[in-house]
């Protein structure tokens, strides 16, 4: 009787252990001396190492996406309206008083302001710039935009109505070379006949300081003026809608369905999520490809589970012969072999969650980090409307991303430990 049959009666003696954890555990392990032994264990490394960093890539890219989306996101909340309501009958809202008093009881409003809305041409010398012209109230705008509170209270108030004072977005003013205090010239559509042909109306404006939201794509096109010269300069009897701000805005979509019902068909009611659909279904298409894509790659790791058992369940058929003689049954031995591929998947899987998690929440130092060392800028802000990485890990996505690594690392194991539970003693012990 050799040493490691001894060993195993031992084990299965006087152990309080159940010996198939100890030798799922042991095959696990490299055994010194034992040069196929090492291989096998360096085999489950590779595994456990592939599993590790599928499931860290899965949590690192996904929070990154989550991160991008809120970011976005909230600094769009920021400048647009979480609800417009718009006259389907005129292109302007002349009743908007008795509208808001119509809507001052409802507990969900967290506030309202009316505003114009139009696109016009900013021109300074010979630069010209397509823009958003929005006429504010600037005692009320602050109700349903939150940039407008980061406004000083000297810029608000020279924006008086006849004074034809604007404010521009920080990276629309850099882009035209415009300074505070200098003479802009806005063209706006819907001028007047001549024999020359049709002329837009022109206007010059003053220029009375710069703002920044955070959100690009405004940044660098809205224009802010009091909506009595808006009305004036775009030939409007009131004004373009009525602006509301919610007290939830992930209930902007149910809550424009409520308003759209109440109010009929003469209005037209629009939430944030309907004004950008294209972009939002974007995002949740590519997180849910790369949901899958990295999802495969973690598949491909357990998987790796299946060569590795065989090649023990081949290494090992004169120890199952033994345990077998010794008294083990099958679904021991299959529960052995199991529980090795089981822990390469848990461990592996721990180690992934560990390391994702840790890069996902600490992101936004390992990135610039990077971006120092490299010299380069991985999210240069005119197109990806952000400049830096945001994070935001969920339980949400990590859950389904540990479960299935567990799953697939489980579903490895089957078939190599019943080939193994299916070992005839006789046979294996023949050539010993």
């Amino acid at each position: 009787m050799n040493d490691e049959t001894m060993e195993f009666q031992y084990m299965i003696k006087i152990s309080s252990i159940p010996y198939e954890y100890r030798l799922g555990w042991r095959y696990t392990r490299a055994r010194k001396g034992s040069r196929k032994n090492t291989f096998i264990s360096f085999i489950s490394g590779v595994s456990m190492l592939g599993i590790a960093l599928g499931v860290a890539a899965l949590i690192i890219v996904l929070s990154v996406m989550n991160g991008f989306q809120k970011e976005v996101r909230d600094r769009m909340l920021a400048v647009v309206s979480h609800i417009e309501i718009t006259s389907t009958t005129d292109s302007s809202l002349d009743n908007w008083q008795t509208l808001q008093s119509s809507l001052q009881n409802n507990s969900e409003i967290a506030g309202m302001a009316p505003y114009v809305s139009e696109q016009a041409l900013l021109v300074k010398g010979e630069l010209m710039r397509g823009s958003m012209i929005r006429g504010i109230d600037p005692l009320q705008e602050h109700r349903v935009a939150e940039f407008a509170t980061q406004l000083p209270e000297s810029m608000r108030s020279q924006l008086q109505a006849g004074r034809f004072g604007v404010i521009l977005g920080e990276e629309l003013a850099q882009a035209m070379n415009i300074q505070v205090g200098d003479a802009v010239v806005i063209l706006s559509p819907g001028g007047q006949f001549s024999p020359a042909g049709m002329l837009p109306r022109m206007k010059q404006l003053r220029v009375i300081g710069l703002f920044r939201s955070g959100h690009y794509e405004f940044d660098a096109s809205l224009v802010l003026l009091n909506i009595e010269d808006a009305k004036a300069l775009f030939r409007l009897n009131g004004p373009s809608g009525l602006r509301l701000k919610l007290n939830q805005p992930q209930q902007a979509k149910y809550m424009s369905g409520l308003l759209q019902s109440e109010l009929g068909s003469a209005y037209s009611v629009n939430d944030w999520t309907m004004q950008n659909k294209t972009w939002f279904a974007a995002v949740q298409v590519e997180k849910r490809m790369m949901f899958i894509i990295l999802t495969l790659i973690v598949a491909v790791a357990a998987f790796n589970l299946v060569s590795t058992l065989v090649m023990t369940v081949t290494d090992k058929l004169a120890d199952i012969a033994i345990l077998r003689t010794l008294g083990a049954t099958p679904m021991s031995i299959m529960f052995i072999f199991m529980l090795q591929g089981t822990m390469v998947g848990v461990i592996g899987t721990l180690l992934g969650f560990v390391g994702g998690t840790t890069v996902a929440l600490n992101i936004d130092v390992i990135v610039p980090f990077i971006e120092n060392l490299l010299g380069a800028h991985f999210l240069p802000k005119d197109i990806y409307f952000i400049s830096s990485m945001p994070s935001d890990p969920q339980v949400a996505d990590i859950a389904p991303i540990v479960l299935i690594s567990l799953v697939l690392s489980l579903v490895a194991t089957l078939y190599p430990s019943w080939r193994a539970s299916r070992v005839n003693p006789a046979e294996a012990l023949r050539y010993e």
